[in-house]
This record gives structure tokens, C-alpha cells and sequence, in this order.
């Protein structure tokens, strides 16, 4: 009994290296890969493009990831449930369309705030519609946000007779428009990072009060370091020139709240475990239809949310509203950043680093003046590396019988 209770000793004393062996092996290694590629990303673009690193170059990059990590957020809940969401393009250029046409017919007697509330609520409405059909009529979502997808695109070309409507309410335009002086910059920037360490340690000593070690605490720190100085790093570059976007802190206000959702309440507990076994939560008392509608009402939020900001940046919606490659990229933001397709897998930072890489793709080959195919392929590649990365670990781990 002795020489038993001996013989795991030195597999444990392996410690970190240990657990990196078996991550790789598994293909359990979470989001690093992806971080790994936006890095080598920066760096190349940086080498090869002199005004990459500049503040207005940064601002300009924050611009065309804020709008598609929005819809990439709705996306991964819809995912982490085994399902799609193919409307979700349109869907926000019904926002779009919705906010700027009440404020143009009805100006100053319904206020902005008033306007961007009832556009959310209109998509939020569209998710859940949607989402029923899906949840207890049974069609496929596949085909349900394809109809979706139609539909609205429709609704759009019909709506906008006048091929654009110029959104005037400075409000408006400011949710995309708007930039924090250099003081407000740094308290943001510092109130995040203690959000962020604050919940970070938080888990790691609710997990040992719990029973659970801290299984690295160098790493837990030299993480809390890293996110710390990427904060304050952004920060600071972002003041040397306009400050601190208001689309910046929705994006991360959007991370923490839906990374809450998501890991902290039952909600969140539920919808993975609808994802990895559907008939299983079913059995252990989930309420199965009631989990999907709402990811569905999510999913129309975020498009909304994200349809908002695309019309902010543009201070106008178009015949083109919701088009374009936004879905696909929405879609492939929250994949590469490595939410699974087939359910129960996924983080929802995973839609901020996926959005970051194909923003950064583009923008970087757009200063070296590259064709627009030529993005396309890249990024298609890239996808296409990511799912099949996640098939091979999938398939990984029924072999191993997780």
C-alpha cells in the first residue's frame, strides 16, 4: 500500500513542465497559440511597415476590430451550444438602420439613449424569435439564421429607399467617435487592471478555499504582470495621440461582463453544459429551450451592439449595412480564437483575440498595400488551420474519453 500511495510522487514533483507535456499532447492549450500568432503578427508587420506602430495606426486598427468583436462575442455563445448564428450580419444593420431612422424622423423629441435602447431591444427581439423556432420547433438553426439572413437583408434594402441616411446626433456618432482625455485614459486603464486582478485572484482563492491549489502561482503573477502592462502600455500610447476610444472601453466592458455571464452564474454553467451534452442537461434538470432562446437573444444583443458602432464610425448606414465579409469575420474571430464548433468548448476572450488577429491582418496588408485577395486567402487559411486544429483535439479527446 505504501510503495502505491508512493508512486505518483514523481509525476507531481514533474509540476509545470508536466502539465505542459499533456497540454500538447492533448491539444489542451487554451488560447496561447493564437496569442502566439497575433505576436509573430505585430512583429512582422511592424519590421515591414514603418508606420505601423505609430498611435493613429493603433487607433485605426482599434476601429476595425471594435465593431466585428462585438458580434464575435454573440457568436461564441451561440457556438459553446453546438449552434450558428448566419444572420447575425444583418441583424446589426438593423440596428443601424433603427437608430438612424429615429433619430432622423424624430430628432430632438426622442432622445439618443432612447434611440440606441430601442434598436438593441429590436435585435435582442429578432435573437429570440429566432432562437424559438431553434428551441421548440426544432429547425435547424443552420437554416433558421439562413432565412434570417435573407429576410433581413431585405428588410434593410426596402427600409433605406434613399440609399443612405446620415446620422446627425453627435450621441450617437460619439459611441464610435468619442475619445477620453488623458486623465480619464489612465483611470480607465487602471480600473480595468484592477478589475481584472481582482477577479483573477479572486478565483484562484476561491478555488483553494475550495480544495483547489493555485497549480502555478509564478505564472498567475507573471500573467497579472503581462495583461497589467498591455493595459497601461495601450493606455499610454492611446493618449499620445486622440486618447482612449469609447469603443476600446465598450469592447472590454462587454469581456468582463459576458466573461462574468459566462463563467461566474448558473446561466453560464448551463449553456456549457447544454454544449457538451444537450440530452444530458436535459436529464439533470436544464431547461434545454429556455438556454438556447436566450443565447439567441445575446446573439441578436451583440449584433445590435456591434451594428450601433459600424454606424457610429460611418456616421451613416447604407444599402450595404450588415454586409460585406462581417459575418464571415465575426464568425471566424470567436474559431481562431478557439471556441469550439462543436459545443461546449470556447472562452469568450476568445472573439477579442480572433477579432485582433483579422483586424490586424488587414490593416497591416492594407499599409503594405497588398490586394484584398490577398487578405482573404490569408485569413481563410488561418481558419482553416484553427478548425482543423480543433477537430484534432476533439477527436483527441473522445479517444481519451473526456
Amino acid at each position: 500500500m505504501t510503495a502505491q500511495a508512493a508512486a505518483p510522487e514523481p509525476e507531481a514533483q514533474e509540476g509545470l513542465w508536466a502539465r505542459m507535456r499533456d497540454a500538447i499532447r492533448s491539444g489542451d492549450l487554451g488560447s496561447w497559440p493564437v496569442l502566439i500568432a497575433v505576436a509573430l503578427v505585430f512583429l512582422y508587420f511592424g519590421l515591414q511597415a514603418p508606420n505601423f506602430f505609430t498611435p493613429v495606426n493603433f487607433e485605426n486598427l482599434i476601429g476595425q476590430m471594435a465593431g466585428t468583436c462585438m458580434l464575435a462575442y454573440g457568436v461564441v455563445f451561440v457556438l459553446l451550444i453546438g449552434e450558428i448564428d448566419l444572420s447575425i450580419g444583418y441583424v446589426s444593420g438593423i440596428a443601424g438602420v433603427v437608430v438612424a431612422e429615429l433619430q432622423l424622423t424624430t430628432g430632438a423629441h426622442l432622445p439618443a439613449l432612447v434611440c440606441i435602447g430601442l434598436a438593441l431591444l429590436t435585435t435582442t427581439v429578432i435573437g429570440g424569435l429566432q432562437g424559438s423556432i431553434v428551441a421548440y420547433i426544432g429547425v435547424p438553426s443552420f437554416v433558421v439564421t439562413l432565412a434570417g439572413f435573407l429576410i433581413w437583408e431585405g428588410v434593410i434594402l426596402l427600409t433605406i429607399t434613399q440609399g443612405v441616411i446620415v446620422i446627425q446626433d453627435h450621441i450617437i456618432n460619439d459611441v464610435y467617435g468619442y475619445f477620453f482625455g488623458d486623465l480619464w485614459g489612465w483611470v480607465i486603464g487602471i480600473v480595468i487592471c484592477v478589475a481584472y486582478i481582482a477577479g483573477t485572484l479572486g478565483s484562484a482563492l476561491s478555488g483553494r478555499r475550495h480544495g483547489i491549489p493555485i497549480r502555478n502561482p509564478i505564472m498567475l503573477v507573471l500573467k497579472l504582470a503581462a495583461v497589467t502592462a498591455i493595459v497601461l502600455g495601450t493606455v499610454a500610447t492611446l493618449n499620445s495621440d486622440r486618447g482612449v476610444p469609447f469603443a476600446l472601453l465598450l469592447v472590454v466592458t462587454m469581456l468582463l461582463v459576458l466573461t462574468f455571464l459566462a463563467k461566474r452564474t448558473t446561466f453560464g454553467r448551463h449553456v456549457y453544459a447544454v454544449g457538451g451534452n444537450a440530452e444530458a442537461a436535459r436529464r439533470a434538470g436544464i431547461n434545454v429551450p429556455r438556454i438556447r432562446v436566450l443565447v439567441f437573444m445575446i446573439s441578436g444583443f451583440m449584433a445590435g451592439l456591434g451594428g450601433i458602432v459600424f454606424a457610429a464610425r460611418l456616421n451613416s448606414v447604407d444599402l450595404n449595412a450588415g454586409g460585406g465579409t462581417l459575418l464571415i469575420d465575426a464568425i471566424s474571430a470567436a474559431v481562431i480564437g478557439g471556441v469550439s464548433l462543436f459545443g461546449g468548448r470556447g472562452e469568450i476572450r476568445a472573439a477579442l483575440i480572433g477579432s485582433l488577429l483579422i483586424a490586424t491582418i488587414a490593416n497591416g496588408m492594407n499599409i503594405l498595400g497588398k490586394a484584398t485577395g490577398t487578405i482573404y486567402i490569408t485569413t481563410g487559411v488561418i481558419l482553416l488551420l484553427a478548425v482543423t486544429f480543433d477537430t484534432i483535439v476533439r477527436q483527441r479527446r473522445i479517444r481519451a474519453g473526456r
